[in-house]
């Protein structure tokens, strides 16, 4: 049997808000291929069946599109034409915005969370960060507001796909394709940082791809006012991100997060496209939380062999366990990255470490960044040398002397 809309729909929802895993899904999703189509049934059907969801949970997850796609036809202003995806707390739409005449995608907050005064404050939060960014990398805000009792979102309608729908069917990107796009989130998230907000959540699945190549990173529902203390405060100690794209300093909940945890997402993402596989799995979000924390990262050269050493210690650099040992911006990043493109080496990162530590970086230990080689001045090799004489001197004496008294014997 073929996979309908509905279907592709459910699946992404379920697996959205937490209810099955990917793996789980893809299986389901085979068993509908070779499913009898003289006997139809549903994908929702077989993550029943196979107890990857419950009864409850289909129907709460069915209920969800249904309510939200309800309030998005009630929105003043824009008409619907159906549904792009959903996310863990909000379902996105695509739509027409009247007195423009343009396409747009409206993200809805379906009810249950409305009635949450923490969730539609980030919501809000969301839209009002988007509005401060104004890239051609990062996804437009248009609009917000409320309706009906139901929360939306206006924004830019991408017309492609994301990064994590090629990552899904396998796909590893050549060394050339992934640069290009990781430059062009790069200075997305340059444009971000400069106006002081830090995404916390880069991750192939908010990296979109339009028809015409051009990337937009998406959904600033995580994202944070470094100046904005309280709100760091509040969280401190708390997990905020993806566990598989998740910086170290983020998953231990520390309040000073900065672009480079930005920049250690991205990392990830990039060791993603370019080896096929995340540097870090395991069972259970936490274990592999664990793992970003202490297990020593496999270089991606070691796991696709026909990677450049260039682009491998760029990614290393960029995943350093400890921040300091990072690059410090995204402008910094993009000037390695526009060096390996051209096939040079990464200048920066050959600043930033020896060659040889980076086995301790590779294990998560703190390496000594002190200079290998010491200078020193006119004066100080002139004492060196003088001290050199004399005790080449007296070291002579002492052997005459020792020759002397052999003889007398």
């Amino acid at each position: 049997m073929s996979e309908t809309n509905y279907d592709t729909m459910f699946g992404k929802i379920v697996v959205d808000q937490g209810l099955c895993t990917e793996e789980e899904l893809l299986k389901c999703k085979k068993l509908l291929e070779e499913h009898d189509p003289n006997n139809p049934t549903t994908l929702e059907n077989l993550l029943v069946n196979n107890r990857f969801i419950t009864t409850s949970q289909a129907k709460r997850a069915k209920d969800a599109a249904r309510e939200t796609k309800e309030a998005a036809s009630h929105i003043p202003g824009y008409k619907v034409f159906g549904k792009l995806g959903a996310g863990a707390m909000a379902i996105v739409y695509k739509g027409k915005q009247l007195s423009l005449d343009r396409t747009v995608a409206i993200k809805i907050l379906p009810k249950r969370f409305s009635e949450n005064p923490d969730y539609v404050q980030r919501f809000y939060k969301e839209g009002k960060a988007a509005a401060k960014l104004n890239h051609n990398n990062i996804v437009a805000a248009f609009d917000v507001g409320e309706a009906g009792g139901y929360h939306y979102f206006v924004m830019e309608y991408v017309e492609g796909k994301t990064l994590y729908e090629d990552l899904a069917k396998g796909k590893i990107f050549s060394e050339a394709e992934a640069i290009e796009v990781v430059m062009q989130v790069a200075r997305a998230l340059a444009h971000a940082h400069a106006r002081g907000l830090i995404h916390r959540d880069v991750k192939p699945k908010n990296i979109m791809v339009n028809s015409t190549g051009i990337i937009k990173l998406a959904d600033l529902g995580l994202a944070r006012d470094a100046s904005d203390i309280a709100m760091a405060k509040s969280e401190a100690g708390k997990a905020f991100g993806t566990p598989y794209y998740i910086s170290p300093e983020q998953i231990r909940g520390e309040i000073d997060i900065d672009a480079r945890a930005d920049i250690y997402s991205l990392g990830v993402t990039f060791y993603h496209m370019v080896t096929g596989r995340v540097p870090f799995e395991a069972k259970t979000p936490s274990d592999v939380m664990k793992k970003h924390l202490k297990e020593p990262l496999i270089p991606p050269d070691h796991i696709n062999t026909s990677l450049s050493a260039g682009i491998s210690e760029v990614i290393e650099v960029m995943m350093a366990k400890n921040k300091k040992d990072r690059y410090n911006s995204a402008e910094e990043l993009l000037i390695d990255l526009e060096a390996i493109g051209k096939g040079e080496p990464p200048l920066r990162a050959h600043k930033k470490f020896n060659i040889a530590e980076l086995e301790q970086l590779q294990m998560g230990e703190d390496i000594d960044l002190e200079p290998q080689e010491k200078t020193y001045d006119q004066e100080t090799i002139a004492k060196y040398r003088t001290a050199i004489i004399v005790l080449s001197s007296a070291i002579a004496i002492l052997v005459l002397i020792v020759m002397f008294l052999s003889a007398g014997k």
